[in-house]
Order: structure tokens, then sequence, then C-alpha cells
């Protein structure tokens, strides 16, 4: 009995970190809130948005985590990226080319139970992880806004998650 309830005190008091990669930028790291993300009848990824002691703040820092159930193509995660990105009005096709052709190089293949992690510095920086494998970097403070808005922005396509996200009730 006395086992369970230092369980159960050690569970309410330890903060809740993300991934050690999410430690290394922010070691006050908190979940903020979490939700999944479902295409008709299929399940596509759990997504899972951590900030210094659970505040988000657009500006940063913060991390998200998408944990997926299915396989996807690297240059398909690439071009749904590109895709939100314009459905928020943004339309510098010079731009989106470039970020597009970085983030083909950066996003691999994922399948089911694979984590993609997404850092967002308060510098504007943008640094991508594989698991525990950084996979790449975006140093442009525009592409790291408009890339996280695609679940965090007001006009994203999926309003339902950006509230999961944001820790506000459903």
């Amino acid at each position: 009995m006395l086992k369970f309830f230092l369980t159960l005190f050690m569970s309410i008091s330890t903060p809740v970190f993300a991934d050690s990669v999410v430690e290394n930028y922010m070691p006050d790291a908190q979940k903020v809130g979490e939700g999944r993300l479902t295409f008709l009848a299929w399940d596509l990824y759990d997504a899972t948005l951590y900030a210094p002691k659970g505040q988000w703040k657009s500006v940063g820092p913060f991390a998200l985590k998408l944990s997926y159930f299915r396989e996807v193509s690297g240059t398909d995660i690439a071009d749904q990226s590109m895709e939100g990105i314009r459905n928020q009005g943004f339309d510098n096709e010079i731009k989106l080319a470039a970020w597009h052709a970085q983030l083909k190089k950066i996003f691999p293949n994922v399948a089911k139970g694979s984590n993609l992690i997404g850092i967002y510095k308060h510098t504007g920086e943008t640094i991508f992880y594989d698991q525990e494998n950084k996979i790449g970097q975006i140093n442009n403070p525009e592409f790291g806004r408009l890339f996280f808005n695609i679940w965090l922005g007001e006009k994203t396509n999926v309003p339902h998650l950006r509230k999961k996200l944001l820790g506000r009730s459903s």
C-alpha cells in the first residue's frame, strides 16, 4: 500500500517531460496538451505540445512531437507541410519551393511507432528530430512560425487538435 501511494505521489509531483531531446532545449519542459489527428476513420498520429513549465507562447521555445500510427513517406510529410502553410494564406512561391526542398531532405519515411519532434527556439530556428536523432534545421523565423501554425495557429485546418494541444477543453 505504501508503494502505491509513493508511486501516485511521484506521478503527481514530478513534471511530465518529453523525450530527452526536448529536455536538452527546455530543461523545464512540461506537456501543454495532446490530441489525435484522425482522417475519416484512420488515426494518423498523436501530437503532444511541450513548453517551459507547460505554458505555451507563440514566440517559443516549444516542441511538438508527432507519434505516427501508420507508414508515411517523408515526401508526403513535406508536401502536407507546404499545403498547411499555403492554407494559412502564405503564397510566396519562391520561399515555399525552397522550404519544400529542404523538408524533403529532412523528413524521413516514418513507420508505425515513429516519432518526429520539431523544436521551435525563441530565436526562430526550427530543429527536427527523428526519435533521438537530429535530422535537420531551418534557421528562418518566418518558416518556423508558419510551420508550427499548421497545428497551433488560428487559421489551422485542425481546430479541434489545436484546442487539445493548447490544453483547452474540447
